[in-house]
């Protein structure tokens, strides 16, 4: 799929001068092994819009995918407690690999407009995280997936923004497109025809904020 190769690619360059060159290797080691349904569904909204991409498209795509990569290594993290007779020298390198994957994702988006929408997101995954720590199981499942569907919105906001327009329908796809259990299918899997015809329709208008902003 030409568009995860994109993704990947650009995802792999924005972090190429991270140093040392083991923590370089926990981040790509972790971006390889997860899907990039992220980043291929900002480029795949952008085309939504127009067929004539921004030039700095694909590094936009990035920066959300290295959100999604860092945020879901912290919830791994969290989750399976490394640090309680694990190994505390490859969890120490983890977290920092997360807090590095959302910083150059940070970077990537700073300058669009969907930086705002960014912050969102991983506001709403600090608080989902935070009331998880007591939540009954069937909740703590829901709060989990609600990383997923965020960055859904986050990926088709940030690519239909970059390519002049804005949409109300990012909230209702992301819900639609969310999966059952996170974290995503290949991109090559989960961009069935289905998912594709509903991209192509998507209603371009004035648009309004993150709806998990508040």
């Amino acid at each position: 799929m030409e568009e995860a190769a994109a993704v990947r690619r650009a995802a792999s360059e924005s972090v190429a001068d991270v140093a040392p060159e083991e923590l370089r290797r926990t981040i790509d080691e972790y971006v390889a092994d997860g899907s990039v349904v992220p980043g291929v569904l900002t480029l795949l909204s952008a085309r939504a819009v127009t067929d004539e991409h921004p030039e700095d498209l694909v590094e936009q795509a990035a920066g959300v995918q290295l959100i999604y990569d860092g945020l879901r290594l912290t919830r791994d993290l969290a989750q399976d407690d490394p640090w309680n007779g694990g190994d505390r020298d490859a969890a120490n390198m983890a977290i920092l690999a997360a807090d590095v994957l959302v910083a150059r994702g940070f970077y990537l988006l700073a300058r669009t407009d969907a930086a705002e929408d960014a912050v969102g997101v991983v506001r709403a995954f600090g608080r989902d995280q935070t009331v998880r720590e007591s939540a009954a199981p069937d909740q703590a499942a829901a709060l989990d997936g609600n990383l997923e569907t965020d960055v859904l919105e986050l990926a088709i906001r940030t690519g239909v923004s970059a390519s002049g327009g804005r949409t109300d329908d990012a909230a209702g796809l992301a819900d639609d497109f969310a999966p059952d259990n996170s974290p995503f299918d290949p991109a090559e899997a989960f961009f069935d025809d289905g998912r594709r015809d509903r991209l192509a329709g998507l209603s371009i208008d004035s648009g309004r904020p993150l709806n998990r902003n508040d």
